[in-house]
């Protein structure tokens, strides 16, 4: 999460204070592009192409993720011709929004949602602003929270370690998600901008074993999660993880984020990583956290091609 005091001190860092420098930066918070992906993993089915379309942190509010652009955004995503639809969490800010932002309606943002369209479906897991969301949830310390609620009202299935088996021209695949790794505050405390940002000080949902042990054959498996931090104990199964939840640093200065939410600092900030043959995916997201920033960090749709002829096995 990017603090006020945070901002200014990465603005500080390099001697952008100027008007024309933020206003670009929160410009570019509304440019969204599409990132797109070619990979065959090890061990991918022969023959099995699958193209997967992915949207992250949303944070929808006025006016920076409002309703019409969220529309643009689903108009989009369908036009991309996927073969399912995979949303990695966030849809909601879920801190006190101040001065920066409004608030639009659960029922609202999943309705435009509703539209989006894809022959193998379209699958979500939550994340850890959706979880904050409510003090209720908080307090209790289970959920559902109403995201969770909003999004299954309209028929989107939303994941907590769970898995469903799909098949495409005669290839099962695997499609799973993960719960949320932030979901609770260790103290027991609310959240709000000055909370700590270590996945330490956090008590997750998330249950991964739990999660593998619903895989019943050796078809390939997409593993969605919302915090990237989880990777290194993903195993070799898993063909290909995505996350979110890093927005790509949300503010890039000459390549560097200064600010990443995650115990590994840059290490899986943004973009395609394999470490020992395993492969992730960490999209920079489409909405802003705490304040409407965005430098060096655009928001993006990702597309992953995978098993497609271009994408070597790495």
């Amino acid at each position: 999460m990017i603090t006020r005091r945070a901002l200014l001190k990465m603005t500080g860092i390099v001697g952008v204070g100027s008007t024309a420098l933020s206003g670009y930066a929160v410009a570019e918070a509304f440019n969204e592009h599409v990132t797109s992906y070619e990979l065959t993993p090890p061990n991918w089915t022969p023959g099995l192409k699958l193209r997967v379309a992915v949207l992250a942190d949303l944070h929808v509010c006025e006016p920076w993720m409002s309703i019409e652009r969220l529309e643009r955004i689903v108009e989009q995503t369908n036009s991309l011709n996927a073969d399912a639809i995979l949303m990695l969490g966030d849809f909601v800010v879920g801190l006190r929004l101040g001065s920066y932002s409004g608030p639009i309606s659960n029922e609202a943002w999943a309705a435009v949602l509703a539209k989006l369209k894809a022959p193998y479906g379209v699958h979500a897991i939550l994340g850890n602003h959706d979880w904050w969301q409510s003090a209720e949830v908080q307090m209790r310390r289970a959920g559902p929270p109403p995201a969770a609620l909003a999004l299954k009202a309209v028929g989107i299935p939303v994941y907590q370690n769970t898995a469903v088996r799909l098949q495409k021209d005669g290839h099962p695949f695997w499609i799973a998600g993960l719960g949320d790794q932030w979901a609770f505050r260790r103290d027991g405390g609310g959240h709000d901008e000055t909370a700590p940002t270590r996945l330490a000080e956090y008590e997750g949902v998330d249950d991964l074993p739990g999660t593998m042990r619903q895989i019943t054959d050796d078809a390939p498996v997409v593993l969605m999660v919302h915090e990237p931090d989880i990777f290194p104990e993903v195993s070799s199964r898993v063909s290909l993880t995505l996350a979110g939840h890093t927005h790509g640093g949300q503010v890039r200065i000459m390549g560097y984020a200064p600010i990443v939410p995650s115990i590994y600092g840059s290490r899986y900030a943004y973009g395609h990583k394999v470490e020992g043959g395993r492969h992730l995916i960490v999209s920079g997201g489409l909405g802003c956290s705490s304040l409407p920033v965005r430098f060096g960090s655009p928001p993006e749709i990702v597309v992953v091609n995978l098993g497609s002829e271009r994408g070597g096995e790495a």
